[in-house]
This record gives structure tokens, C-alpha cells and sequence, in this order.
């Protein structure tokens, strides 16, 4: 896999500012003797691997792994399609899309964290200084189609009254967004941790965040091809089990994570304590309210034409997969 952060010459005043989020997409490939099988670990912007990385919850691990890094849910999912990776990470609404997409995945596991690791942001002298303010204004979303930033926004004009005709809604890649937005050429921009969170340390605005709208639930998928191989089935299930210690050990040693993080992503402090405060770091079994929660996501996005038609939750959830304890 290729590294899909910052890699374009246009994005280098960007990095000079703080925000080398970029992780070597690959990773080194780490095993025990004789390893039975490959996992490929799909991740976005570094999360997982720089929570994995500082808990150290994979050393020893009965199985070998190596990172695929992505700007994005959407190219993450694209490889999950192409069976390019095994296991991916993303949001409520992006795991919807990647199944409208006829994405052969499962849901196997749930994160929790926080609806205000993702925002609209703003300017810091935009007129703007309410979501009502955006009538007639261009907002870009980040990362693409079926987002959990477009979920937030659309929520967000629903909530202040504004018809969505009103607004015109680009969708643009991170990486690619944030060169822009630092450069003042996006008055409004609807993005989630990391890129949200360096936004408003250089100076960047909140016109609303996620709480009240989203709900703050990520989750971890397989592809149904790596888990009909017995192998690596069960090597997901190892990985599972080392994502709940990791979780674990980041509740309990924020500090430390947050230290961690800012080394792995060359990141400063203080926007590594606030990412890593409310990341989505605690993993647990998927359960009936997980369930009951993501569909009404999924009715709600079917009814308004986020996605093209309801995605039953149910059938693209393997609950009996992992059995951790909650």
C-alpha cells in the first residue's frame, strides 16, 4: 500500500505547521516464529496503529500483521473491497456505504468515542457564526460520499432549518482539504479527528460539532473472504481480543497515550491530548443497542438520500465472532 497522507509538494506548508499525520503505510511486518497467517490492517490517518503502538497490545502476536494506512473511510473501504486488506476501521455511516457498495464486509466489533471529534469548522474571521449563516455558501466535506462529516452536516442544517438545496456540498479527500482550508480557500469545511482537531489549532472556528447529531460509534469490519479462511478467522479473533487491552490500557493511561501518539504522528502535544481524548479507542462485542443504534443511522440516511437505499445492520453484523466480554 502506498501512504496516502500529505504526499503531493502542494501540502507541504501544511506539514511545516504541525501535521505530519503521516504513518508508513506498510509498517514493518512483525511475527512470531513460524506465524500461521498474514492480517493486513487497514487504518485511517494512523489511529489504530498509533494506539496499538503505544499499549503495545500486538507484541507477541500468533500471527504476523502489517498497517495499510488511508487518508479516508472511502479508499479504506475500497481496499477491503479488492481484498486488499483484511479488517478495516471507520464510522457509523461510512461501514453503510461501503456495504451500499457491495463491499463484502462484517461488522465485528464496536468503538466508542466521543460526537465532538468532529465538527464544521470555519474560518477565524468568517462572517459565519451559525449553521443557519450557511445559505447559499459552498461547505466541503471530508472524506467522501457517505462520511460521517456529511452525516453531521446534514444533521446539522436539519436542525438549524436550512433546506439542503441551499447549500452547495463538495466532497474533497482530507489531505487534499486541509492544504485548502489553510490556505483560506474553503470558508466552511465539515471534517473529523485528526484533520478537525489541527484545524482549530491553527486557528480555525467550530460552527457546530457532533454531539446531538452523531453517535460517536465506530467500528471495526472483516472482509467475508478473510473470514471463511479458518486461518486468518482466527487471527481476527486474536486481533479483536488485542484491540479491547489496547482500548483498555489508553483509558487508563492517557498521558502516556497521548505522549505515544504525538511521537507516532510527529504531531504536537497538545493536539495529540485533545485527539487522543476523545478518539475511539475502547472496543467491545458488538451489542443489540450497537445494532439498534447503526440501523437508525441507516433508516435515517436511506429516508433523506444520503444513501441510495436501507442497509439492513443486521445482516452485515457477525456478533457471534468475538465473544470478549463488554
Amino acid at each position: 500500500m502506498t501512504d496516502l497522507l500529505f504526499s503531493k509538494a502542494s501540502r507541504r506548508s501544511w506539514l511545516k505547521q504541525g501535521a505530519a499525520l503521516s504513518l508508513a503505510a506498510t509498517g514493518s511486518l512483525r511475527a512470531w516464529a513460524q506465524p500461521q497467517t498474514t492480517l493486513i490492517l487497514g487504518d485511517q490517518a494512523g489511529g489504530l496503529r498509533s494506539l496499538f503502538e503505544a499499549s503495545k497490545a500486538l507484541d507477541g502476536a500468533p500471527f504476523a500483521y502489517r498497517w495499510a494506512n488511508f487518508q479516508g473511510a472511502a479508499p479504506l473501504f475500497e481496499a477491503q473491497r479488492s481484498a486488499a486488506v483484511d479488517t478495516a476501521m471507520a464510522g457509523d455511516l461510512p461501514v453503510l456505504a461501503a456495504a451500499v457498495g457491495k463491499t463484502p464486509l462484517k461488522i465485528v466489533a464496536t468503538r466508542v468515542g466521543k460526537a465532538d471529534s468532529l465538527g464544521i469548522v470555519v474560518q477565524p474571521g468568517s462572517p459565519l457564526h451559525s449553521v443557519s449563516d450557511l445559505r447559499g455558501k459552498t461547505v466541503i466535506v471530508s472524506s467522501a460520499r457517505g462520511s460521517i462529516s456529511q452525516y453531521q452536516l446534514y444533521g446539522a442544517l436539519e436542525e438549524a432549518g436550512v433546506p439542503r438545496s441551499e447549500v452547495t456540498v463538495k466532497f474533497v479527500l482530507p489531505t487534499d482539504a486541509a492544504a485548502a482550508f489553510a490556505s483560506k480557500q474553503i470558508d466552511a469545511w465539515a471534517i473529523f479527528d485528526p484533520y478537525y482537531a489541527i484545524a482549530l489549532q491553527q486557528g480555525g472556528r467550530i460552527l457546530r460539532d457532533g454531539r446531538g447529531i452523531n453517535t460517536a460509534l465506530g467500528f471495526i469490519t472483516a472482509s467475508e473472504h478473510s473470514l471463511a479462511d479458518p486461518a486468518k478467522r482466527a487471527a481476527i479473533v486474536q486481533f479483536l481480543d488485542r484491540l479491547g487491552r489496547a482500548g483498555d490500557w489508553a483509558l487508563a493511561n492517557p498521558e502516556a497515550y497521548a505522549q505515544a501518539y504525538s511521537q507516532l504522528t510527529r504531531l504536537p502535544i497538545e493536539s495529540a491530548r485533545i485527539i487522543t481524548s476523545r478518539a475511539s479507542v475502547a472496543g467491545r462485542p458488538v451489542s443489540e443497542a450497537d445494532i439498534v443504534a447503526l440501523q437508525a443511522v441507516a433508516d435515517r440516511s436511506a429516508r433523506e438520500g444520503i444513501l441510495p437505499v436501507r442497509v439492513d445492520v443486521r445482516a452485515i453484523t457477525d456478533t457471534q465472532l468475538w465473544k470478549r466480554p463488554a
